[in-house]
C-alpha cells in the first residue's frame, strides 16, 4: 500500500522539497517535535496541488488508505507547544503523564464558525490561546487544535498525528481524534462534501484504530459518567453546539454499518 503525500505551494510560490532527506533532517527543519511509535517505511507517491501550507511532514501514524484523499498540512509545532501540551494533559487527565501519545478510542467533530480553511489552519499554529478567551483560558494555556481540518469542497487536511494528544474537547482529548469542518449551521452551513468527506475519514480512521464512538461535539458534555470520559476538573466544562445534530446525522447515516456508538 502506498500513501500519497502532497507537496503544498503557498502564495510566494513553489517551495522546492527533496522527498529524499531523512527523519532526522525533517525533524530539524520544523523544530522539536514529539515522536510517538511509527511502523516500518512505506513507499511514498508525490503529487503536487495548490494548499495551505507549505511545510510538509513525516507521517507518525499509521497511513490512511491509499483511496483516501488526505492533504499534510501539520500545524507548527514547538518544544514549548509539546510543553504546554503535556502540563494540559496532566491537569485534566492524567497527572503521571509523561509524553503526549494516545490510543484513539473516540472521534469528535467539529465546526469552525468561520468560512476559511486557512485562516482556522493559521488560528491553530498559535502555541497559546488567546487571554479573550475566558472560559479556556482557565483551563489551560496551550491553544486549540484538531488533528484533520474538512474544507467546505470536501479537502481533508491532516493537521497533527492521530496519535499525538490535543487539545478539542473537554473530558476526551485523552483518547479522542478531533475533526474540524470549515463552516457552522447558520451563515455557512456545512456541505454534502463535507459529509462525505467525513464519513470517508471516520471509516479509514476506524478501519486504523480500535475507535468504540462517534460523537459530535455537543454531545460530549452528556457523555461525562462513561469510563472514556476523564476530567479531574469537576468546574470545567462548556456547552458546544457544533457541528449540529442534522450534521451528525447524515454522517452517522453513511457509517452505520461501522456500530460506532454514540452517547
Amino acid at each position: 500500500m502506498t500513501r500519497t503525500i502532497t507537496v503544498l505551494y503557498d502564495n510566494s510560490g513553489i517551495v522546492n522539497r527533496t522527498i529524499g532527506l531523512s527523519l532526522a533532517m525533517v525533524a530539524a527543519c520544523n523544530g522539536p517535535q514529539h515522536r510517538e511509535p511509527t511502523p516500518p517505511p512505506r513507499p511514498v507517491a508525490v503529487t503536487a496541488v495548490t494548499a495551505l501550507d507549505a511545510a510538509l511532514a513525516p507521517a507518525d501514524a499509521p497511513p490512511p488508505d491509499a483511496g483516501l484523499a488526505v492533504i499534510d498540512a501539520p500545524i507548527r509545532w514547538s518544544a514549548e507547544r509539546e510543553q504546554l501540551t503535556l502540563a494540559y494533559r496532566r491537569r485534566h487527565s492524567d497527572p503521571d503523564a509523561l509524553d503526549l501519545a494516545i490510543v484513539p478510542r473516540v472521534i469528535v467533530v467539529h465546526y469552525t464558525s468561520g468560512s476559511s480553511a486557512k485562516a482556522t489552519r493559521a488560528y491553530f499554529d498559535h502555541v497559546r490561546i488567546e487571554a479573550e478567551r475566558v472560559q479556556l483560558a482557565r483551563g489551560g494555556a496551550v491553544n486549540v487544535s484538531a488533528h484533520f481540518l474538512v474544507d467546505r469542497d470536501g479537502t481533508i487536511y491532516r493537521l497533527q498525528p492521530e496519535t499525538r494528544y490535543a487539545r478539542h474537547c473537554i473530558g476526551l482529548n485523552h483518547a479522542a481524534i478531533g475533526i474540524e469542518n470549515v463552516g457552522d449551521e447558520a451563515d455557512h452551513p456545512l456541505t454534502n462534501a463535507q459529509v462525505d468527506a467525513d464519513a470517508a475519514l471516520v471509516r479509514d480512521l476506524a478501519a486504523r484504530f480500535p475507535i468504540t464512538h462517534l460523537l459530535g461535539h455537543y454531545e460530549v458534555m452528556k457523555f461525562r459518567g462513561n469510563p472514556l470520559f476523564v476530567e479531574l476538573d469537576p468546574a470545567y466544562n462548556n456547552d458546544k453546539p457544533d457541528p449540529g445534530a442534522r450534521f451528525m446525522a447524515l454522517v452517522r447515516a453513511r457509517v452505520a454499518d461501522l456500530h460506532l456508538r454514540g452517547l
